[in-house]
């Protein structure tokens, strides 16, 4: 079975779904595609749609959602009646997966696992640990890394450390409030984070558990050193390629495998 988030057209604007089909046995075709998941409302915008899959260790599916960056739907990230700006759990059926936190508020929606994202696009599982981490796009200053934990909030638009993309303050320019989470680490300026990955492998033994992150903006893959779930070190690769990074995973040969928006692909190993 192959799980994909996509943008879909509907009444209202467009969505982030998620839709599943199984491989054909030659592989060329997805057969019976089912979208099992809609993260309403729709938007009129054609941007912040998150969109990144991850398979928790229980086998439930952990799903990133943008706020759809417009300034009317963006405070919806901290609504919980809705699916915008939050990363959501469900089951591979798309139903609210067993064990969600509860948010407080009236008609709180029981696929919700956190809350105040601005455009995530990368999830992640720490090797040793099990936490879920997390890329995400800030605006003007303010990509961040987090570490997700159930329940929590953290902050968007409420709290960042970016500003408008015409340099007006965000809100009431705050970094921090109460109630909702610090980011483990933030760009400014920013490097557009996307599809992140924890090294698991013994080839590079400097890299095991060190998270890798492709970046759009940046154009290079970043690597950061993490101990006691604070990054003690950043290290930037490939910069001189002059290439989007889009994802980046590791292979079971134990190398990274990076994706390009030019359609290009990278193995990262050790010389």
């Amino acid at each position: 079975m192959v799980y994909w988030g996509f943008s879909e057209n509907v009444p209202g604007g467009t969505i982030t779904s998620v839709a599943k089909g199984r491989l054909s046995d030659n592989e060329t075709t997805i057969e019976n595609t089912t979208v099992i998941y809609r993260a309403n409302p729709a938007a009129n915008s054609n941007a912040h749609y998150g969109g990144r899959i991850l398979f928790d260790a229980t086998g439930n599916l952990l799903v990133s959602t943008g706020e759809r960056a417009n300034t009317s739907t963006r405070p919806l990230a901290q609504s919980v009646t809705t699916a915008l700006g939050k990363i959501i759990r469900i089951t591979t059926t798309g139903t609210p997966a067993t064990g969600n936190p509860v948010f407080s508020g009236t008609g709180a929606l029981p696929e919700l696992y956190s809350m105040g994202h601005r455009n995530p696009q990368g999830l992640a599982l720490h090797p040793i640990t099990g936490d879920v981490w997390q890329s995400e796009h800030g605006p003007r200053g303010g990509d961040e890394i987090n570490r997700v934990q159930a329940g929590a909030n953290y902050g968007w638009p409420t709290i960042t450390y970016g500003i408008e993309y015409g340099g007006q303050p965000i809100g009431s320019a705050i970094q921090q409030q109460s109630g909702m989470e610090q980011p483990v680490y933030y760009w400014d300026p920013v490097i557009s984070p996307s599809g992140i990955t924890f090294y698991r492998g013994n080839r590079i033994p400097e890299w095991q558990n060190n998270l890798f992150i492709g970046a759009l903006s940046g154009q290079h893959i970043a690597r950061l050193v993490i101990v006691n779930n604070l990054v003690t070190g950043e290290e930037r690769l490939l910069a001189g390629e002059n290439q989007r990074f889009r994802d980046i995973i590791q292979g079971n040969d134990n190398a990274l495998y990076a994706i390009t928006d030019a359609g290009r692909l990278y193995r990262i190993d050790r010389q």
